[in-house]
């Protein structure tokens, strides 16, 4: 648990952070409609397109989280020579991100193309490419990590599973001694040895580890803590909670929040939180309360979604 005074103290610090981004820059789309018909072509909705709007997502998304929460915020990762890449460097500078992006003329802009309507997600189309990062890219990804490493105390490794993340991140990162938070995808689960702390989901945390879903949550969570060589780790649970594991301690966390309309982005809303907080020196119980009720908050909301140190303070208040 955390107390007000607490809360309100750490909240404060959070202005005086400054972190590093490091993951697949994802521009998030969004076709706004209403459904009257279903189309007489095939069973499906016929959605009539009121708007359309464009979020930061993916990696970009975490970094929109920390500069919300008031985080001097830098973010490294990969574009297309696009006009989805442009976009979402605009973007990142509107929202006083500094953003460090490598152009990739065989890729394109990641983008996922929501459609909705009556408060829901309908379709989601995606426009990516997953293949491993050509040698010149990483050599420059790798530059450029080490020419904003000393002026960051500390690392977010946003893995979306789309290649941007390779070993030598992460080792580099590791080498520094600075704290490592990581949202990973179990496919690169070897890559994460010796970093601080990852925040997989309960289905991420079983596939990290390939165990069957009868295994005993605390038994999965060693395993990937033995595996990564790690003390500490949080599984969010959705409407569970979240376990947060210390060494040989496991505390449950109850879920904070009231209504779910859309869980898009509460992830990057947890390991921003988690960050943020346990680097203004939060324990590691205090800053992951904090996390799960800015998830709490973001899952009331339709779309991408990001909390405030006033939106942070207030939901703490109000339970």
């Amino acid at each position: 648990m955390i107390t007000r005074e607490r809360a309100e103290f750490l909240i404060d610090r959070f202005k005086d952070r400054k972190i590093a981004v490091i993951g697949d820059v994802i521009l998030d789309k969004y076709l706004w409609g209403d459904v009257e018909r279903i189309s007489p072509e095939a069973p499906v909705p016929v959605v009539e397109v009121k708007r359309e709007t464009y979020n930061l997502g993916g990696a970009s998304n975490v970094a929109w989280n920390l500069s919300a929460l008031g985080v001097k915020t830098v973010i490294l990762g990969v574009v297309g020579k696009d006009e989805n890449g442009k976009l979402i460097e605009k973007m990142l500078l509107d929202k006083n991100i500094t953003p460090n992006l490598i152009i990739d003329n065989s890729r394109p802009t990641i983008e996922k193309t929501r459609i909705i309507a009556v408060s829901q997600q309908l379709l989601r189309i995606d426009r990516e490419s997953r293949e491993d990062l050509s040698t010149p890219i990483k050599k420059e990804i790798l530059k450029s990590l080490k020419d904003i490493s000393s002026d960051v105390e500390g690392f977010v490794i946003s893995d979306y599973g789309k290649g941007v993340i390779f070993e030598e991140i992460v080792k580099f990162c590791v080498s520094t001694g600075k704290p490592i938070f990581v949202d990973p995808k179990p496919k690169n689960f070897n890559l994460y040895k010796n970093i601080t702390i990852m925040t997989p989901n309960k289905k991420e945390a079983y596939e990290c580890v390939k165990a069957s879903t009868n295994m005993p949550l605390e038994e999965v969570g060693y395993r990937i803590m033995e595996q990564l060589s790690m003390n500490t780790l949080l599984i969010t649970l959705g409407g569970e909670g979240m376990a947060l594991f210390e060494g040989k301690s496991v505390k449950r966390i109850p879920a904070k929040a009231r209504k779910v309309f859309d869980v898009t982005g509460a992830g990057d809303t947890v390991i921003s939180i988690l960050a943020a907080s346990k680097l203004s020196g939060g324990s590691w119980e205090e800053s992951a309360t904090l996390a799960n009720y800015g998830a709490g908050y973001v899952v009331g909301e339709i779309g991408t979604a990001v909390v405030t140190p006033d939106i942070l303070l207030d939901t703490v208040l109000s339970y």
